[in-house]
């Protein structure tokens, strides 16, 4: 029998709502902290599969969830494309060479890298029961692109929207490149062990509207077609962070499964607003369960009821922050969990 993540994501608008927490595998929990001091740095563990599988069910044995979430990284892509990846502390991700200095057709791929990953999913599913959902996920193609062409994050994705703007062939064909390998990556996590998939595209609200259409939805709907061909019954979320009102189009025409709502957008307005029976993800303020208290309640009360009448996995509308109190954490659990749809 289907665990209640599934079961909200293929339609069913259950009684109680399934929750479990985007980055809910990290810095704020003591055993995660105690595990990396161990093991070194990020992508040392993100390639130890063991201790990428225990990362992953730490939150399970701790709080129960509804779904395990892969811990992975969104990069990973780009580097089995074959650019080189660091992580360097305070600093954040860098990628070589930048594709904004260097070509496409000059990275060698290293399909090889992504074994490690598939060999985390598999250990995963094997430790879980079966009411707990394994999700798998991908960042989505403009976002790794931004981080292909610059080599690093920044704050308006000047050097990627220039390129886009400048030589719309050859971003294209970054874009087709990454959609091509995400959706094997994406097959490969089904094929190990993963229910569901999340799509990221958390830096989908950098761009004006007609290049929405065409970054982002585009080939998200390629990625989702592909995969729903295959695995019908795995169902895809997507979850295209700062989209505002272009959420809308975004859920017609990418042909997800479910779609994930940041915490900028208001959940009345995205009831009112999305497909009619679309499952909705989200969209608690993380900042919120940082803060706790009244507060905390009474917005994730909110969020509830405005959703209370269409399948509803309940979520951040981003990821966990590192100094979130596991009070908080606690508190927010029994107020989704004491709830019950009307």
């Amino acid at each position: 029998m289907p665990g209640p993540i599934l079961e909200t994501l293929t339609g069913q608008n259950l009684s109680r709502r399934p929750i479990w927490l985007m980055r809910q595998a990290g810095r704020y929990l003591p055993e995660y902290r105690a595990l990396r001091a161990e093991k070194g740095g990020f992508l040392e563990l993100v390639y130890d599969a063991p201790a990428a599988a225990e990362i992953t069910l730490q939150p399970i044995r701790r709080f129960g969830f509804d779904g395990a979430i892969l811990f992975s990284d969104i990069l990973i892509v780009p580097y089995a494309m074959g650019q080189d990846l660091t992580f360097t502390a305070g600093e954040g991700p860098r990628l070589s060479p930048r594709l904004v200095d260097a070509t496409l057709e000059s990275l060698q791929g290293v399909p090889q890298r992504l074994a490690p990953i598939y060999d985390t999913v598999s250990r995963v599913k094997a430790a879980l029961g079966p009411q707990t959902t394994l999700l798998g996920f991908a960042g989505s193609p403009w976002t790794v692109a931004t981080y292909m062409v610059a080599g690093e994050g920044s704050r308006d994705h000047h050097e990627t929207r220039a390129l886009a703007y400048r030589d719309p062939t050859a971003f294209q064909a970054i874009i087709d490149a990454i959609v091509d390998v995400t959706i094997e990556y994406l097959a490969g996590q089904v094929d190990a062990g993963a229910e569901g998939l999340q799509l990221f595209d958390s830096w989908a609200g950098s761009l004006a509207p007609s290049e929405f259409e065409r970054w982002v939805i585009a080939p998200n709907a390629r990625i989702a077609a592909a995969l729903q061909a295959r695995y019908p019954h795995v169902p895809v979320i997507g979850f295209p962070k700062g989209a505002g009102e272009k959420l809308v189009a975004y859920a017609r025409e990418t042909g997800v499964n479910a779609v994930g709502v940041d915490e900028t957008i208001d959940p009345l307005w995205a009831a009112r607003e999305l497909p009619a029976g679309l499952p909705v993800q989200g969209n608690l303020d993380p900042l919120l369960l940082l803060a706790g208290g009244a507060e905390l309640e009474r917005q994730t009360l909110r969020v509830l009821d405005a959703f209370a009448d269409r399948p509803h996995v309940f979520n951040l509308g981003h990821g966990i922050g590192q100094f979130t109190p596991i009070a908080h954490v606690e508190q927010l659990l029994a107020i989704v969990r004491g709830w019950q749809r009307p």
